[in-house]
């Protein structure tokens, strides 16, 4: 099958990121306020999330035309459990060269060691303060930033790769940019802040609250200045720098003030088996159906390139255009970002 399909905008399809469980143990401000995501909150059944068989069909489907990368999401992921044996069967598929992982990192302790063995490359982990106070303010379960930095460092003695991910929203933790970079530059790993986005319906979103990639750059370049790096390849999302003086990076991922759209190459998988091809859509595509309704791989594999090449997704092109939006969009924990 030819790997270089492409959508209505010329963008291919490289990334493919499954979210294998809708429940998380933090209630972040910004992605499941525990607000709305309280303890009577109904969270999909088991039988409704995809099986690790039902993954792994999707996944071998997805690899013959195009996908390299796959990023494994939530909710937390680690709730999930045997998480080690889909990323063994995952590293397994012909033409994935790249398993990823966004967690929270508090269970991560335990497992970074077997997740490694079974074949992950690397850990994207959320920590939005390195100071305890301010942390477990955004988190919304009072948890304190060690069990985090813990699994930090015990995916780094497994010999996984690490990125830090920071959401920056004034009035939550615009106090903590330099606190992060100084703490993570003494440490060496890459630190990505990520402006405020207006996913889902109950965060709060509003301009007024997003710190621009400009203000934190300059923020940062003012005591520790910076270089600006090229991207590594097309569809990076994140745009990069160095310390002038150290070989660590940060990157800023800034879907709101400099729109990326027009590079996206990645769809999204939802834990109950829909499909996304964007992160602010406001309805998916239903492969679960097709999975459990005797369709074939060729049934499926033809509808789920119809999906591709219609599409024609660019939100935050049409957001900065002042063109008007469509509410009702899909909340960040039910697509893992």
């Amino acid at each position: 099958m030819d790997p270089n399909i492409i959508d209505q905008l010329g963008r291919p399809i490289r990334d493919l990121r499954i979210s294998v469980i809708d429940r998380c143990n933090f209630r972040c401000t910004y992605c499941m306020p525990k607000e709305i995501f309280g303890k009577d909150y109904a969270f999909l059944p088991k039988d409704e999330l995809l099986s690790f068989d039902e993954i792994l069909r999707l996944v071998r489907i997805s690899a013959a035309f195009g996908v390299e990368k796959i990023r494994l999401t939530g909710g937390e992921p680690l709730l999930r459990k045997d998480l080690d044996v889909l990323i063994q069967r995952i590293r397994e598929v012909e033409g994935i060269r790249d398993i990823a992982l966004t967690t929270n990192a508090v269970l991560l302790t335990k497992q970074a060691e077997r997740l490694k063995a079974a074949g992950l490359d690397r850990v994207n982990i959320s920590l939005d303060a390195v100071e305890d106070e301010v942390f477990q303010r955004t988190n919304g379960m009072g948890i304190k930033t060690k069990p985090v930095l813990d699994g930090i460092e015990a995916a780094r003695e497994a010999g996984l790769a690490i990125k830090i991910n920071m959401v920056v929203k004034k009035g939550m933790n615009e106090d903590q940019i330099l606190p992060m970079a100084r703490y993570f530059k003494s440490t060496g790993d890459t630190l990505r802040f990520i402006e405020f986005m207006e996913v889902g319906n109950h965060n709060g979103w509003n301009m007024d609250a997003v710190v621009s990639k400009t203000e934190i750059i300059d923020r940062i370049h003012e005591e520790m200045p910076l270089i600006p790096l090229d991207a590594d390849y097309f569809g990076e999302v994140a745009t990069r720098y160095k310390y002038e003086d150290s070989s660590t990076e940060i990157g800023i991922i800034s879907s709101v003030t400099e729109a990326f759209c027009s590079s996206c190459t990645r769809a999204r998988l939802s834990a109950d088996g829909k499909l996304y091809t964007c992160l602010f859509a406001t309805s998916g595509f239903d492969l679960r159906e097709r999975l459990r309704d005797g369709s074939t791989d060729q049934q499926i594999t033809d509808y789920l390139l119809s999906i591709w090449t219609g599409r024609a997704d660019q939100y935050s092109v049409d957001r900065a255009e002042g063109k008007p939006m469509k509410h009702n969009k899909i909340e960040m924990s039910y697509i893992g970002g």
